[in-house]
């Protein structure tokens, strides 16, 4: 994941008090919009799932790849502590455990409101690698030789110690101390040909290389990867540049800085989290009340209908959910109802998830936002919105005294690729 940049200034609040007469009108305009009838959505979210392909990391999710680990269980990570013979340890395991959980299995729990737990167990001593840390170079484009043998000699080296076998995820966490330790390294790594420890075929491990304190969410991004979640950031061709360019705040898949890093409610399908009536396919039109994405129900209760999707090709689909300052989102620049564009056949950092940016003449949250023009991506309350190619709109008719967003959608009869 990329070191982003922070963003200076004031909050760029002007362009977009300056669309306020616009939005009013917009407003009068839908007072009466859940009054008239709209053709029915279907309950049977089947027709909008893309098939999975061949793109690593691949979003289509009518079946799972069964390369990865499925969160729909608890599953056991172990975390270990390398050190080196060029460096000592300036700080206790223990510290560096806990820059990461329970943060980390916060997130999964809130995100999956509750299915999965992710449950750590960090390892209570540096083990010693045997070669310096300079040796290795390590780096975020590592060279395969040196890689490769750093995975060997840590496995080895802490093979004694750890049953391997009995863990689901493996995070290898390096003094950060240490004069070879790069943090722009941090990421997972797959194996062409399995490590083999303890009668176990290790397929990835999470190299953290953080500095203390480590980025926020760093290990929940991470983790991600090894449920098949795929890279939402754009990395330019010559590292200069904006990262955020497709999702801006909206996912933790995009940024580990993001104000509102809660999982999109696609990648909740895709891991098993939302289903049946929280899904709705809209195949002509839809008024809909939907839950905030990130609004945890209390135990035992309805998740209420969460995300709204309209197929608009054999490879290609619209996602529509509501994005409110709760749970995962509570640092959220601003509220409302998020649009984004999947495709199953784009690979990881590519763009297989494309936020649709609602007020396209305006910004938010300069001092804070990992992309300013995106902080403003969501429909407000009383505005409506087409999508480019005239084929979907989007209307939003207030808020319920829940909290959860009125919404109406309508699709063309000549639907076509939006």
């Amino acid at each position: 994941m990329p070191r982003q940049h922070r963003h200076g200034g004031t909050e760029g609040f002007s362009l977009r008090s300056a669309a306020a007469a616009l939005t009013s009108l917009l407003a009068l305009a839908a007072t009466g919009l859940v009054a008239g009838p709209v053709a029915a959505a279907t309950r049977d979210a089947t027709p909008c799932a893309l098939p999975r392909t061949d793109a690593h990391h691949s979003l289509g999710l009518d079946t799972w790849n069964d390369a990865y680990p499925r969160p729909e269980r608890n599953l056991e990570a172990v975390m270990v502590f390398l050190s080196f013979p060029d460096s000592e340890p300036l700080l206790p395991p223990d510290v560096l455990a806990a820059d990461h959980f329970p943060a980390t299995a916060r997130f999964f729990e809130h995100a999956s409101y509750g299915a999965f737990t992710l449950r750590a167990h960090p390892q209570r001593q540096w083990v010693r690698m045997p070669r310096p840390s300079t040796w290795y170079g390590i780096q975020r484009d590592w060279a395969s030789e040196r890689r490769s043998a750093y995975f060997r000699d840590a496995v080895e080296a802490v093979d004694d110690r750890v049953d391997f076998s009995a863990y689901d995820i493996v995070y290898l966490v390096a003094d950060p101390d240490a004069p070879g330790v790069d943090s722009d390294a941090t990421k997972v790594v797959n194996f062409d040909r399995p490590l083999t420890a303890d009668g176990t075929d290790i397929r990835r491990v999470v190299t953290v290389f953080e500095e203390h304190p480590p980025d926020r969410n760093v290990l929940a991004h991470e983790t991600g990867h090894v449920f098949d979640l795929a890279d939402l950031y754009h990395r330019p061709e010559d590292g200069k540049g904006d990262w955020d360019t497709y999702v801006g705040d909206w996912d933790v898949m995009g940024s580990q800085f993001g104000l509102a890093p809660d999982l999109f409610g696609w990648h909740k399908w895709k891991l098993g989290w939302l289903g049946g009536d929280e899904i709705v396919c809209v195949q002509g039109g839809a008024d809909l009340t939907l839950v905030p994405m990130a609004e945890v129900p209390p135990p035992g209760a309805s998740k209420g209908t969460r995300l709204a999707v309209i197929r608009t090709g054999p490879d290609s689909a619209l996602a529509v959910e509501a994005r409110s300052a709760v749970g995962n989102d509570r640092t959220t620049c601003t509220e409302g109802i998020l649009i984004y564009r999947i495709h199953n056949g784009t690979p990881s950092g590519g763009g297989p998830v494309e936020v649709l940016d609602t007020h396209p003449h305006s910004e938010a949250c300069r001092d804070r936002s990992v992309y300013p023009p995106l902080a403003d991506a969501p429909l407000g309350e009383g505005e409506r919105y087409t999508v480019p190619g005239g084929h979907v709109r989007i209307e939003v008719a207030g808020r319920t005294a829940s909290g959860a967003w009125t919404v109406r959608i309508t699709t063309g009869a000549d639907e076509g690729d939006a």
